[in-house]
């Protein structure tokens, strides 16, 4: 039988086995670029406002600093690179993937991500404020100190994951589950009544729990 509290898996992209190799001189505010493959290009501040970018790879790119306001990116996969300190406010991602991006201090307010997994990514002190994230995963990811105030969660899942210091003030989940991930000093978690969690998870962080939820343990 189905379980319909369980978090649906995100879609994978769709990318070509073979996309044309692509010069970073293509890329401008609001071009359109599909079916590419751009490796190792340098890209930090650049302003790209409103680009889109679909069924691509984006390999070893750094983009710290850059300017990606209303961008859209759909079929995409992100390998390596940086979008540190990336200025992308309602950035929109379906069926995208991303291994081993480094987005701390990434401004992403109001973006909206389906289909999305993030694989081994740092985002700590980035900013996710009323983003939309649904059927998203994120695997062995850094969130430390991220700022999800206001953020909407649909089937969303977490897994071995560290939370540590984020902010979910406001934050609604949905269909969203908890795995092996670090909670130590959570704030807003009592936004978390309604997700899934391993009894030995929920047991290794009845503390962070328990004062989130103003609960006094005694011995």
């Amino acid at each position: 039988m189905k379980d319909e509290t369980a978090p649906q898996p995100p879609r994978p992209p769709d990318v070509p086995a073979a996309p044309a190799p692509a010069d970073a001189a293509e890329l401008a505010p609001a071009a359109r670029i599909d079916e590419v493959v751009l490796a190792g290009a340098d890209l930090r501040g650049a302003r790209l406002h409103g680009i889109r970018i679909t069924e691509s790879v984006l390999d070893g790119v750094d983009l710290g600093e850059a300017s990606l306001g209303s961008a859209e990116l759909r079929d995409v996969v992100v390998d390596g690179g940086s979008w540190a300190n990336v200025r992308a406010e309602g950035l929109s991602c379906t069926r995208v993937e991303l291994r081993g991006v480094r987005l701390t201090g990434a401004e992403l307010g109001g973006a909206v991500l389906k289909d999305a997994t993030l694989v081994d990514c740092i985002l700590d002190l980035a900013s996710l404020r009323f983003a939309r994230l649904e059927r998203v995963a994120f695997r062995g990811c850094r969130l430390e100190e991220c700022d999800l105030t206001g953020a909407t969660l649909q089937s969303v899942a977490f897994e071995r994951s560290s939370l540590a210091r984020a902010d979910l003030s406001g934050a609604t989940f949905e269909r969203c589950e908890l795995r092996a991930c670090e909670l130590d000093g959570l704030r807003g978690v009592e936004r978390l009544r309604s997700v899934r969690m391993p009894l030995g998870d929920v047991i290794a962080a009845a503390p962070t729990l328990a004062a989130g939820l103003g609960i006094e343990i005694v011995d």
